[in-house]
């Protein structure tokens, strides 16, 4: 049995983290919990940075790996996003639709569908790049070069579980 002045001290901090005081019971201690929930933030924080370009995470994703990579298969970049070929299509379909992306038919494969960055697209990918760059270093800020590194490599080794 928790003594009152270990849980007085666990509900504060539950409070202190989390807008309400509720007792989480256990869920605040869940790792998947906290990355969704640090992943949440962090998402705000790029919709408030990015605001009137109206470019989503996924969107400028697309946009990023086509303008670096003209001519890229549609579904190479679906694949490098872990994206399924419906969600890839309707994405793709979106910013054709404004004007950000062509899409074309590959020479070497009929099946195939290149993209490329139409003028538009890279004007507003760079206005979008430039955001990002405040974005990231809000972010970075709360850490230092140490822990940076350690939370690029701890993340990278999570993503990996999809391998």
């Amino acid at each position: 049995m928790a003594s009152r002045r270990s849980r007085s001290v666990q509900t504060a901090s539950v409070a202190v983290s989390t807008p309400s005081a509720l007792d989480f019971a256990g869920l605040d201690q869940l790792l998947g919990y906290r990355l969704r929930r640090a992943q949440g933030a962090v998402h705000r924080d790029y919709l408030a940075t990015l605001g009137a370009l109206k470019l989503t995470q996924k969107q400028t994703a697309v946009m990023w790996l086509v303008q670096g990579n003209p001519g890229v298969a549609q579904g190479a970049v679906g694949n490098a996003l872990g994206m399924d070929r419906a969600t890839m299509m309707a994405l793709v379909d979106r910013l054709e639709a404004r004007g950000l992306l062509r899409r074309s038919h590959s020479r070497i494969d009929a099946r195939r569908r290149e993209l490329h960055a139409t003028p538009a697209g890279m004007q507003l990918l760079q206005a979008v790049r430039d955001r990002i760059d405040r974005h990231e270093s809000r972010i970075k800020r709360e850490f230092n070069p140490a822990e940076l590194r350690t939370l690029q490599r701890l993340l990278q080794r999570l993503q990996d579980l999809e391998r």
